[in-house]
């Protein structure tokens, strides 16, 4: 008899624990306050698919596989969902630059307004090969 009622009594305190641990993770989430800063090397944004649809990167100084010089360079590219970088803002001590191409079936159709130095422009070109640039 003495073992039943200890059985009971082990059996009513492990409810009650169990009671305690559940209603203690059944309450309402909230969110913290906001980190002051995110930081790091680089970001992407994905979709659904896990595709890439927007980086921010930052490039080293280095050479181009043609072996032109350039400097440490920031490129924000806003990516379609078939992969086309179609929006590029990039920045460096040299020039800054926007770049709008086309749809993804198209080669020659964008947009480059820069400013390297101190001289700015504006190149827009159609894909039938016409192309006109604007400089001050």
């Amino acid at each position: 008899m003495k073992t039943q009622r200890a059985l009971i009594a082990l059996t009513i305190v492990n409810l009650a624990i169990l009671l305690f641990t559940v209603t203690q993770q059944i309450r309402p989430a909230f969110a913290e306050g906001a980190a002051p800063m995110l930081r790091g090397s680089g970001l992407e944004i994905v979709d659904e698919k896990g595709r890439v649809r927007a980086s921010i990167t930052v490039f080293p100084e280095g050479r181009s596989k043609n072996g032109d010089a350039h400097e440490e360079t920031v490129l924000l590219r806003l990516i379609t969902e078939l992969g086309r970088p179609a929006v590029k803002i990039s920045t460096s001590e040299e020039m800054s630059g926007l770049t709008l191409v086309g749809p993804t079936n198209t080669k020659d159709t964008y947009v480059i307004l820069q400013s390297r130095g101190e001289v700015s422009s504006l190149k827009l070109r159609s894909e039938d090969g016409q192309e006109k640039v604007l400089k001050p």
